[in-house]
């Protein structure tokens, strides 16, 4: 069995990450969604809710079977940990690719048995980034073009809340 591994922040999920899962689908058997803790950012979204979100986004998505697991270890670490013969990244630009190469190198240095595969994302997400979707949401900007319906409610609600 083929098992990948896509992980992120998600904070929130955009069509650019809907795009990579839909595309990664179609490359294993079963595509692991990590959603990450990342101290090094103040997520608006709760671990729970960006879990939620993810299964309810991804719910309608045929061909592999997708799992969404939270994640608080070394990356290298968990995709051992589910059994992922491959880590699933998208690429928007030459700054991504940048920090993925690098990220990739220190990886096969831990683990050379788990490849990265790098999804080119789609030219109508390239420019789309969840904290330029977070920004335009709080200053009441229209994020229809950036995120699914389900996550824009989201995403104007708890904006609201603040």
């Amino acid at each position: 069995m083929r098992i990948g591994l896509y992980p992120g922040t998600f904070d929130p999920v955009t069509n650019g990450h809907l795009d990579i899962i839909g595309r990664a689908v179609k490359l294993v058997d079963k595509l692991v969604i990590g959603v990450a803790v990342n101290i090094g950012k103040s997520p608006l979204f709760s671990l729970d809710e960006r879990v939620a979100m993810l299964q309810r986004e991804t719910a309608h998505l045929k061909g592999a079977a997708i799992e969404v697991r939270p994640f608080d270890s070394l990356l290298i670490h968990f995709a051992r940990e589910v059994g992922a013969q491959m880590i699933v990244r998208g690429l928007r630009a030459v700054a991504d690719f940048e920090y993925e190469f690098q990220m990739t190198a220190m990886n096969q240095q831990m683990d050379r048995e788990i490849e990265t595969v790098f999804l080119m994302a789609d030219p109508r997400h390239q420019a789309i980034a969840s904290k330029l979707v977070k920004e335009i949401a709080s200053l009441d900007g229209e994020v229809g073009k950036f995120v699914s319906p389900g996550v824009a409610t989201d995403l104007m609600a708890k904006i609201k809340a603040r």
